[in-house]
């Protein structure tokens, strides 16, 4: 084997290990450029139609100028709703656990009793916290005034000037594998959007029927359950599964009939999702397996918290196409010495 032949796969396995290890190293930066490549991915269809009209710069700031305002307009829509229902709560939190604890299956189960009601015991005694913790989590993204305009402005450039950096990107690597390193970056860029689009489609979807669901059952808290069950679907398999889970099990307190009929919502709901809407919207474009997805989502969890689960499955669809890559060239460069020893031995052959 010659290294030669394979300098471009070993070019392009050292370089996104390098860019996906700064994460790791540097995650601040990293997932700064990333949520700009993603905003980039998000806004640059709209931007490609309005730049055969308007000059690229204009077209460019112009449709994030939209995103800004749009998304400031539904931030408050959202908030209206959203932070005076989560302020009651948080306030109603304790009596919730007390409520789950008294429900008739867990006193007639001594079992059940026992162990859920440690559980419990132990939510209770951090649940304020927590709850109180991730508010001010949510506050203090929007304190990040820097970062947020820092993430503004590398969009605009790669709306502005995205082609001309992939394409040189692309020049670093040796010319005669410029075709292939082009094609792969845009099978990335491509899988990537259709990802982050899918991603906010599927979670603007969940969160309205659940806000619908609970508000036409009367049901208490129903702000905070579309907005757990929505951003729950950024994390797929576990994130739909834990919210559920959550809303199933506070249901309860209001009314075991009611909480088997929520069970029956999010298994309609979620089945609907993973079978007709996910088909739907990405198609056959990703092809993960959920225990790839899973394993990723614990991985990235174990590394970078919250933050891993959220980019575990754009790094697993990263990682496959460049894995894909490699292997395929691998394949051709096969094919292509074997070739090359059948025309050399028919060539030897013919001259005898």
């Amino acid at each position: 084997m010659h290294l030669r032949d394979y300098r471009t796969s070993i070019l392009l396995g050292i370089t996104f290990t390098i860019l996906l290890s700064t994460f790791w190293f540097m995650p601040q930066l990293a997932f700064i450029i990333f949520l700009s490549l993603l905003l980039q991915l998000l806004l640059l269809p709209a931007v490609d139609r309005l730049n055969q009209k308007l000059p690229r710069a204009i077209a460019a700031g112009f449709v994030l100028t939209v995103f800004i305002g749009v998304g400031f307009l539904l931030l408050g829509l959202v908030s209206s709703s959203f932070v005076p229902t989560f302020s009651r709560f948080i306030t109603d939190f304790p009596q919730i656990t007390e409520k789950f604890q008294n429900l008739p299956l867990l006193q007639e189960s001594e079992f059940l009793h026992s162990e859920l009601g440690n559980v419990w015991a132990e939510i209770k005694s951090t649940g304020i916290t927590a709850l109180k913790s991730s508010l001010q989590l949510l506050l203090s993204l929007f304190s990040k005034v820097i970062d947020f305009v820092i993430i503004l402005f590398v969009t605009f450039y790669l709306l502005k000037d995205g082609e001309e950096i992939k394409q040189y990107l692309v020049t670093r690597f040796p010319q005669r594998d410029t075709g292939r390193v082009l094609k792969l970056f845009n099978n990335i860029l491509s899988a990537l959007r259709t990802y982050i689009c899918s991603q906010l489609v599927i979670c603007c979807i969940t969160a309205t029927i659940v806000f619908l669901y609970f508000t036409m059952r009367s049901l208490p808290y129903a702000s905070v359950f579309a907005t757990v069950s929505g951003i729950a679907e950024f994390i797929p398999v576990l994130g739909p599964t834990v919210a559920s889970v959550f809303g199933i099990l506070l249901t309860a307190t209001v009314d075991p009939l009611i909480a088997l009929q929520t069970a029956g919502f999010y298994l309609l709901l979620t089945q609907i999702n993973h079978n007709l809407v996910y088909p739907t919207l990405i198609g056959k474009s990703l092809n993960l397996h959920p225990i790839a997805i899973i394993l990723g989502i614990i991985l990235g969890g174990e590394l970078l918290g919250a933050t891993g689960m959220f980019l575990a499955v754009p790094f697993i669809v990263i990682c496959k196409l460049v894995i894909e890559d490699i292997y395929e060239n691998r394949l051709l460069q096969k094919k292509i010495k074997r070739e090359s020893r059948w025309l050399a031995k028919n060539s030897n052959e013919a001259q005898k």
